[in-house]
């Protein structure tokens, strides 16, 4: 019986090397592996899952609009997919992890979605709640602060490295706009 994941943490924990992983297992044992990214996250190229240890591989992309159901149902009726691996999670809609429920339901076909729990307010995006709410297993992958220990928490910085507290939800960057920082240096940072 299939199962959703939810693959969650802060900046540079190895989420989308986790996710390369993934896919190399699947397609070493024969079998067909779909990877989506969020299209709004071309830091490495359109279409593309990156690891900063330098792996990387083709991918599907998912906008706000797309239905993953319906594009699933539809890659599976031309051919066979065993698993489904998912790349930057938290852009995703209520609706759209509400779609991938379906495909493990419905479909049979596992869900391992990868993701920042968090934005830089501390705040969760809507496909984070949504997958902690809705996903049968719920893994934490760890990195580390500056300070040793576990870093939970990502800061947004200007271009002077100076802490931001506001701002939108989203804004794609990298180790050039984001620290993950344990919740000590995350309040500390933000003079809280």
């Amino acid at each position: 019986m299939a199962q959703m994941y939810f693959y969650y943490s802060a900046m540079n924990a190895g989420k989308s090397t986790t996710l390369l992983q993934s896919s190399f297992n699947y397609r070493e044992r024969g079998m067909t592996p779909v990877i989506f990214t969020a299209a709004i996250d071309d830091r490495f190229g359109k279409g593309k899952v990156s690891s900063r240890i330098g792996l990387e591989e083709e991918a599907e992309l998912f906008g706000d609009s797309d239905d993953l159901y319906v594009r699933l149902q539809s890659m599976a009726a031309d051919g066979k997919i065993d698993c489904v691996l998912i790349d930057e999670c938290q852009f995703l809609t209520k609706t759209q992890v509400y779609q991938l429920t379906e495909v493990v339901d419905k479909l049979d076909i596992p869900v391992l979605c990868y993701g920042l729990r968090s934005d830089f307010r501390g705040e969760l995006f809507e496909g984070s709640q949504y997958l902690l709410a809705w996903a049968d297993k719920l893994v934490e992958l760890k990195t580390i602060c500056h300070c040793g220990r576990k870093a939970n928490m990502v800061i947004r910085q200007d271009e002077t490295g100076r802490a931001i507290a506001d701002g939108d939800q989203v804004e794609i960057g990298g180790n050039d706009r984001y620290v993950s920082v344990c919740r000590t240096h995350y309040k500390d940072a933000l003079g809280r």
